[in-house]
């Protein structure tokens, strides 16, 4: 099948040129490292056009992950985790990503209305990150290759490293 001239029946041809004419850039800034439920948790804010993550949005954030993370040593987790705080267009998303054993990761996903952070509750099974999430876990995927897996000296050193290697600017 030449894919230039016919399509495959599962492809969406007019969905997908949708979104490719109201894909846009949106803001990605760290919110810096917490603790929650003895785990380093590596913050970030993502906001779509309009939208602004407040420090009570970023603190309800934290008590999802808190809860969460909570049951971390029954999943598996070494104790870092990355936490995406998303004032999404059409509502607010709250992602808990956690580095697992053998070299795994766990990811949860809380969605709820915009602006009502105690409205967030776990998502749909089989949920998985948009694109402007993605591409915060994309570079915090190679953060902890670079930082942790592949870094030299104490391992204390190693986190601040880690820690400190962010994303900041738009993100498509």
């Amino acid at each position: 099948m030449d894919h230039h001239e016919e399509l495959p029946s599962a492809v969406a041809a007019e969905a997908l040129l949708t979104l490719t004419e109201e894909h846009h850039a949106r803001a990605a800034r760290p919110l810096g490292t917490r603790e929650a439920a003895g785990h380093l948790v590596k913050v970030y804010a993502i906001e779509a056009p309009g939208r602004t993550v407040t420090d009570g949005d970023a603190e309800a954030a934290l008590r999802v992950a808190d809860a969460h993370l909570g049951l971390g040593r029954l999943h598996g987790s070494l104790g870092l985790a990355v936490l995406v705080v998303h004032a999404g267009g059409d509502g607010d998303y709250v992602l808990v990503h956690t580095w697992i054993e053998g070299y795994m990761s766990d990811l949860a996903v809380f969605v709820g209305p915009a602006g009502q952070p105690d409205l967030l509750r776990p998502g749909r099974a089989g949920l998985a990150p948009c694109v402007w999430e993605a591409a915060v876990l994309a570079h915090e995927r190679d953060a902890f290759s670079r930082n942790v897996l592949d870094g030299t000296g104490p391992l204390a050193a190693r986190l601040t490293a880690w820690g400190a290697d962010t994303v900041e600017g738009t993100v498509r």
